[in-house]
């Protein structure tokens, strides 16, 4: 197309906004790890650490993985790096970030997470923090807490326009690793803090991202579904069933689903809405009930999982020595 006609179609059109449908980077779907609900708690012993920036985004992505891996013995912890101060409801900054820190206890509880670690960063400016002192606190809780595995944002997630995502995805990322070595925050050591590198993560994205592990959440999605329903002052759970009865009340409608009380209301909502139908609900991503139908489950979450690295040389010697 010549560069004028380009510009006479915008014009036309009144430069409509441009969309864009965000495709997955999926592997081949036989190599993708279907992760399933193991009994017995074969995780004990374990720690794991979520993280995220506001407190709605690991009940709407993971909040089934977590509550999970939970049941399966690990010992949890929540760290949320922003106040959430411009997110949600609340007469002023100080009710609304206190509100967000209700909420986000309150996720923790269900989850069954053992704390919240709230770092207090600005809301949608953590583009403008250091990165080095996000990435120092967050080694400092990684060794302190011996923490093994992670789930948080994805740091090579694409067109994330967020910047309290995408900062907090970058400073878990190499925290992670340095957290292992002894040369970083060396009087960590004196204070009796010792090297400890995070062995697993579980990352996702709101945009496409390279998918390799789908997580089999059924067994948790009704702790999933709580986790959101908590959320009072922001995010798409809620109080949303609630509201969306009363409207459709004023219009003379009735939409089963949503049952008769208002707890029944809300939890359906979240459950049979949407994690279920609406996927527009939770920011244009499949749904759970979406993202499972196509590996033959009711519900799942989708990751970009990365495990510990298995020693060539090791394997090497398994392989090639002899007893004496």
């Amino acid at each position: 197309m010549k560069r004028r006609s380009f510009i006479g179609n915008s014009l036309a059109v009144g430069m409509a906004p441009l969309t864009f449908k965000y495709e997955q980077q999926e592997q081949d779907p036989a190599t993708i790890i279907i992760e399933k609900y193991q009994s017995g708690q074969p995780h004990k012993g374990k720690t794991l650490a979520a993280i995220q920036p506001h407190s709605d985004d690991i009940p709407i992505f993971a909040g089934g993985t977590v509550a999970k891996l939970i049941k399966e013995g690990y010992t949890g912890y929540l760290i949320r790096t922003s106040n959430d101060d411009h997110a949600g409801k609340g007469a002023s900054d100080g009710e609304v970030i206190f509100n967000n820190e209700k909420d986000t206890e309150e996720v923790a509880r269900v989850l069954g997470l053992k704390k919240v670690y709230h770092l207090g960063y600005r809301n949608h400016r953590m583009d403008n923090i250091s990165i080095q002192e996000l990435r120092g606190r967050l080694i400092f809780l990684f060794r302190m807490l011996k923490v093994d595995t992670v789930i948080s944002y994805d740091p090579w997630g694409h067109y994330e326009e967020n910047p309290d995502h995408y900062i907090t995805a970058s400073a878990v990322e190499s925290a992670r690793w340095m957290a292992g070595g002894r040369l970083d925050y060396p009087e960590h050591m004196d204070a009796g803090i010792k090297p400890h590198a995070v062995k697993e993560r579980y990352y996702f994205a709101r945009g496409p991202q390279l998918v390799n592990r789908i997580v089999d959440i059924e067994t948790t999605i009704d702790k999933k579904v709580e986790s959101n329903r908590v959320i009072v002052t922001q995010g798409p759970g809620g109080e949303a069933g609630l509201n969306l009865r009363k409207r459709l009340e004023k219009e003379g409608k009735y939409l089963p689903v949503l049952g008769n009380s208002d707890e029944e209301a809300n939890f359906n909502y979240i459950k049979h809405i949407m994690l279920d139908v609406d996927s527009q609900a939770i920011r244009g991503v499949p749904s759970d009930k979406e993202i499972g139908k196509k590996y033959g489950l009711k519900w799942a979450e989708r990751f970009h999982y990365i495990g510990p690295e298995e020693s060539k040389l090791d394997a090497y010697i398994d392989a090639k020595s002899k007893r004496v």
